[in-house]
């Protein structure tokens, strides 16, 4: 792009925004280019837009690192309540993923996978984007569990949004779009659909599943943990082979002698 092209892109900026700071004229841009002078942020903003530039990216040249701020929270007024966010700028940096898994996690049951992790390892947020083990919470559902089946189907791992926690009521038009629930119980966890009634919660599991259902106290037996908001499973049982695949590799090896 031309200078005149990108001071009249970003024209439009300022004029949308409402405001002058977002203009970088051609004389402006020249000298940001050939001098050392540091544009202000209104000005990086608009040159971001028009070059197509990831903004916490472009400040990081500048030695400034948004994810830093994330280090000095805890240092400042540590006694104070208040909101912060857990936000991951730029895909170069770090998220947090299980690595190792602790030894006594048993496949068979439904459990909390933030509870039974034994090591955490980081890897670039470019890889993982939507994983962030401090925004959501991950449960793995039991081999053993048929709750929801075919839905949710053993060995899977879903996603659970903690701030999802009421029972909707209505809202859906179909099985698939009925919001399922991560349920804490006192000897376990389950993977179902749910119905309050009074201080009484109803655990629905899937017609197909031949499941009961089930019914706790919300002060005492029960405790929603969260909406299922995402799921990774397989389709096929791992210990079934694709069908063929047994017949069709002896003959390849036999092809190859």
């Amino acid at each position: 792009m031309g200078l005149r092209e990108v001071q009249d892109a970003s024209a439009a900026i300022a004029t949308e925004e409402h405001n002058e700071s977002f203009y970088v004229s051609a004389a402006r841009l020249t000298q940001i280019e050939n001098e050392q002078s540091h544009p202000s942020v209104f000005k990086l903003f608009s040159l971001c837009a028009v070059y197509g530039l990831d903004l916490h990216e472009l400040l990081r040249k500048y030695g400034v690192n948004a994810n830093r701020t994330q280090a000095y929270r805890t240092r400042f007024l540590p006694e104070t309540t208040r909101e912060v966010s857990a936000e991951v700028h730029g895909l170069e940096n770090k998220v947090m993923i299980p690595v190792r898994l602790d030894p006594s996690f048993r496949w068979e049951t439904t459990q909390l996978v933030n509870r039974v992790v034994a090591l955490w390892g980081e890897i670039p947020a470019a890889f993982l984007q939507n994983f962030n083990p401090r925004r959501h919470t991950y449960g793995y559902v039991g081999l053993t569990d048929r709750t929801m089946f075919p839905l949710l189907r053993p060995g899977a791992i879903v996603m659970i949004d903690p701030e999802r926690r009421t029972v909707l009521r209505q809202g859906w038009k179909n099985e698939y779009d009925r919001p399922m629930y991560f349920i804490e119980l006192r000897d376990g966890y389950r993977c179902a659909w749910c119905q309050v009634e009074g201080h009484r919660l109803m655990v629905i599991p899937h017609p197909v599943s031949n499941a009961h259902v089930e019914t706790f106290s919300l002060a005492s037996e029960a405790e929603v943990v969260g909406q299922i908001v995402g799921v990774a499973m397989r389709l096929v049982p791992a210990e079934v082979p694709s069908a063929g695949t047994e017949r069709a590799l002896p003959a390849r090896l036999e092809s190859a002698r």
